[in-house]
Parts: structure tokens; C-alpha cells; sequence
């Protein structure tokens, strides 16, 4: 029989409710939301921009991300005066230092694409 091996690396960070990484990947958490900071990050939209850019997202969905994100702190509301009304939302500048993370879960992402596509069945690099 073989001995079971106590680990020797510490408790990850994110193994307790308190702590940053777990909180930060919370905000992330959706299928909606990484996109639609993604689209924030370019500059404020405004509702029907933000459902013409993720295309099968319902209005429903849609909205009850955005009043997620704006009562974390990422996305900001801003009501137009005009007729009709307007609302645009943009990034805060909470919101905004999430960008870097997206982009390099984006190049994380392309590389885990190219290693599946060129990787064996049984998970060997040709």
C-alpha cells in the first residue's frame, strides 16, 4: 500500500471567504459578464448597444448583470435628460482595472485552444 503524503504548499489564498482573489472572481462569475466589461472597456453604451453586442443575451439577463455590476462598483448608470430617456453605462475605475485580467485570460484562453488543437487524443503534443 502506498503512504498518503500530507501537501506541503500552504492553504490557497482562496480557500477563505475573505479573501481578494475569490471576491474578484465572484464579480466575474456569469456567463454574461466577462463580455459585457469587455464591451464597457471601449467606452460607455448604452442598454440596446450592450444587447446588440451579445446577440442572444435577453433583456432580462442583461439587466439583472448590469444592477450587478453597478451595485459592485464596476459599471456605472448614468440616466440622459433626453426624450426619451437614455441610460448609458461605462466602466468605474474599479471596473476598469479589470481589464488587464481579461486580457490575459484572453491570451491564456488562445493558448489552451491552440494546445487542445494540437495535442493527441490522449493529450500528447504531436
Amino acid at each position: 500500500m502506498v503512504p498518503y503524503r500530507k501537501s506541503k504548499a500552504p492553504p490557497p489564498p482562496f480557500a477563505t471567504p475573505e479573501c481578494p482573489l475569490a471576491s474578484c472572481l465572484g464579480y466575474l462569475r456569469g456567463a454574461w459578464t466577462p463580455s459585457l466589461l469587455w464591451f464597457l472597456q471601449a467606452g460607455p453604451r448604452r442598454f440596446n448597444e450592450l444587447r446588440g453586442d451579445l446577440r442572444s443575451v435577453s433583456a432580462k439577463v442583461l439587466a439583472a448583470h448590469l444592477r450587478r455590476l453597478e451595485s459592485a462598483g464596476l459599471v456605472h448608470r448614468e440616466r440622459r435628460p433626453t426624450s426619451p430617456a437614455t441610460v448609458e453605462y461605462s466602466l468605474t475605475e474599479l471596473g476598469r482595472q479589470l481589464t488587464p485580467a481579461l486580457e490575459l485570460l484572453l491570451r491564456v484562453g488562445h493558448s489552451v485552444a491552440h494546445r487542445v488543437r494540437t495535442t493527441t487524443p490522449d493529450g500528447r503534443l504531436p
